[in-house]
């Protein structure tokens, strides 16, 4: 989706819609612009639904995301992190219906989450981790008040940054298919670093009900069925719990807990990671590590997130010929500040979802189909031990599709140029390979402005992506400067 400055509503614009509405209507209505927007309260309920139904997985996606290990070997408790993205997604997703009054849904981002679990939380404790989500939601928030965020996005190459977004696509497959044990690490003897299964095998009924899960979703989104990953996740589970039961598996052999239920299906949330965020003593990772983090955390949650906005409201008929839209700054603003509440929460950076499109197709014009996602979200919140049920193996099918479905931006890409087509697989490959989004960027940026200086069009480049490529030349060659300037 190609990704345009924009120029925000003005606040006398946004009022003159709600003039314009009829005299007699419902205070809901006029204060939604319902009927403005030829939308009616039944289609708005319907859309919230509907949207919800699409991104709920993400209830389960996330948890698995964020499991494993900070620095010190602490792990995250799984029914903390449900209800940390649940209250999350809850707070977001009101905050965009009562103020930006669109019909947009957040929750949180997996490829923020895929930075936080492998780059960040690594090098660091959880709470510093989630410090981080705040640092560049306030990052984010301050490009929107000053409206640097024309500046930045221009200043990204177009190719790079759909090259970003494949990539990222990519990386989060490869978590899947690792986390479900359909890719496992090399034989012992080092001639592939890589494997299917452990040593070439795929061993267990838990690898085969990914492959299961898998299959069965693309099916249903080859034919078009709504809800399509959701619905895949349910069958896999169901399946899940017969396989369980037949074979009498234990839960080592799913990797973790085993599927079903123990006790009531309610229970009241548990708000562990509420409000557990550090700030500083970053001292053991460096200052330039920490400015790279959250520079990735930016790229990986601002520019989607501006073209999702952009494309949802289009299709929602509320954008003009100039892509302007009502309530667009505020939108943008409550996308940045998604950041910071995922991060007091404990689930990582939120982000606007592209999935909120399924609500728009099912007539949601409005900011009362946010509020009505917000709200089933806010139920989800007590209903944390049916989530826990789904093995890390049915969701991890998700991931897969997600990242497939993140692919299609590769249509954007002119491949027959080498001045974009290299920099973009630069960028595509090595954030799988090295498993790290950063390295990934880094290597589009210097590859980048390389050929463009090769071809004699080094100012093409921008002097803002020179000094990005200065920045990351150093994270590169981090280690034999330290070792030349004596730093242990």
């Amino acid at each position: 989706m190609t990704q345009t400055p924009v120029e925000p509503r003005t606040a006398a614009e946004d009022a003159g819609e709600g003039s314009r509405q009829p005299a007699g209507r419902s205070w809901l209505d006029r204060y939604f612009h319902i009927s403005a927007r030829g939308s009616s309260v039944p289609r708005e309920v319907r859309g919230g639904i509907t949207t919800f139904m699409a991104m709920c997985y993400i209830l389960l996606l996330n948890p698995l995301l964020l499991s494993g290990p900070d620095a010190s070997g602490h792990k995250l408790s799984h029914a903390a992190l449900i209800t940390a993205t649940a209250l999350a997604a809850a707070v977001s997703t009101l905050l965009m219906g009562f103020v930006g009054k669109v019909p947009l849904a957040l929750a949180a981002g997996l490829s923020v989450a895929g930075v936080i679990s492998t780059q960040v939380a690594p090098n660091m404790t959880w709470p510093q981790a989630m410090g981080m989500c705040v640092i560049y939601g306030g990052v984010i928030v301050l490009l929107v008040v000053t409206g640097l965020r024309e500046i930045v996005m221009n200043a990204i190459p177009l190719p790079l940054k759909h090259g970003i977004t494949i990539g990222i696509g990519m990386f989060i497959a490869m978590i899947g298919l690792v986390n479900a044990g359909f890719v496992g690490k090399g034989d012992p003897h080092g001639t592939a670093p890589v494997a299917l299964g452990a040593g070439g095998q795929l061993h267990g009924w838990p690898v085969l009900l990914f492959c299961v899960t898998l299959l069965l979703i693309f099916m249903l989104q080859a034919r078009n069925i709504p809800g399509a990953i959701l619905i895949g996740i349910v069958v896999g589970t169901v399946l899940a719990v017969v396989v369980n039961a037949a074979g009498n598996l234990t839960p080592a052999d799913w990797g973790g807990s085993a599927p079903k239920l123990e006790g009531s299906a309610v229970s009241m949330p548990d708000f562990g990671l509420f409000g557990h965020v550090e700030f500083g003593g970053w001292g053991s990772i460096g200052g330039m590590t920490v400015g790279v983090i959250v520079f990735t955390l930016v790229l990986a949650g601002f520019f989607d997130a501006m073209a999702t906005i952009i494309g949802v409201g289009t299709e929602a008929g509320l954008a003009d010929d100039k892509g302007r839209m009502p309530g667009l700054s505020k939108a943008l603003f409550i996308d940045g500040a998604g950041g910071a509440i995922g991060g007091v929460a404990g689930a990582s950076g939120q982000t606007v979802f592209i999935e909120s499109a399924t609500g728009v197709g099912e007539g949601a014009r409005t900011g009362l189909s946010s509020v009505v996602t917000g709200i089933l979200f806010a139920l989800g919140l007590f209903f944390t031990p049916l989530a826990q049920i789904v093995p890390s193996q049915v969701a991890a099918a998700a991931l897969v599709v997600i990242g497939a479905m993140m692919m299609s931006n590769a249509r954007h890409v002119d491949w027959s140029d080498r001045a974009v087509a290299v920099p973009v697989f630069m960028t595509v490959a090595l954030m799988p390979f090295t498993y790290s989004i950063t390295a990934g960027v880094g290597a589009g940026v210097v590859s980048y402005t390389a050929i463009k200086a090769a071809q004699g069009k080094w100012r093409e480049a921008g002097v803002f992506m020179w000094i990005l490529t200065a920045v990351f030349v150093v994270y590169f060659a981090l280690h034999p400067i330290e070792g030349w300037l004596g730093v242990k």
